[in-house]
């Protein structure tokens, strides 16, 4: 903060229910609300049921699933697509069809001349383990509806060069676990016995980050 570095301003998208019972523990709890009004720097803090707009951080009641509807929302919030932008997403795509996905993807790569996806969710889900995954799920009426396109990394980088971005790079948690400082690593392991190591490398193996980009100024 002190180094002026932090983003100009934040936005979170969640359903309308969503951030309504977030909004409500924002407003009855100082430690939320009071670093909100502090980073404040207009005349008026916006909150109504179902968003809150401030100079830094902006949270938003839509559906993903509708760009439009999205779009106008967010410029409603002062969004400024000419600024870098780095948008997440996590386990969030894989709870949309592959086509609702993409036309988010694809509203991204054309609405921000200038941006960055981090997209963190499964993938090898077409294993033994995967499909165990799966099944988990579906007994608790959880319904992965993206799931084809996390069958490995090259499609989840394939899913996103698909939709207009420039380059696209993958890797699996346990390949993100090993670039961890060792030091962290043992400090970490340390802290707590970890008697299914097999079970614990599994899961990381069905999890990854993707990320893309397109830079039109060159930066």
């Amino acid at each position: 903060q002190d180094e002026n570095l932090l983003p100009r301003k934040y936005f979170e998208v969640d359903f309308p229910m969503i951030v309504a019972r977030k909004i409500h523990n924002i407003k009855s709890k100082p430690p939320l609300s009071k670093p909100i009004m502090e980073s404040h720097s207009g005349d008026s803090l916006l909150i109504d049921s179902h968003s809150l707009d401030s100079s830094r951080y902006s949270i938003v009641g839509a559906d993903l699933r509708s760009s439009s509807d999205l779009e106008e929302k967010l410029r409603k919030h002062s969004l400024d697509v000419h600024l870098p932008t780095l948008l997440v997403a996590e386990c969030v795509l894989v709870y949309m069809t592959p086509q609702q996905s993409a036309s988010l993807l694809k509203w991204a790569a054309s609405t921000f001349p200038v941006a960055m996806v981090i997209n963190y969710e499964q993938v090898n889900m077409r294993d033994r383990f995967g499909q165990i995954m799966i099944e988990n799920l579906q007994r608790r009426h959880c319904n992965l509806a993206g799931v084809e396109l996390c069958s490995s990394l090259d499609s989840q980088r394939e899913r996103l060069l698909g939709s207009g971005w420039d380059n696209a790079h993958a890797v699996d948690m346990m390949k993100v676990y090993s670039f961890l400082p060792q030091a962290d690593v043992k400090r970490i392991e340390a802290l707590e016995f970890l008697d299914e190591k097999e079970l614990f490398e599994q899961l990381m193996q069905h999890y990854c980050i993707c990320w893309a980009s397109k830079d039109s100024s060159n930066l």
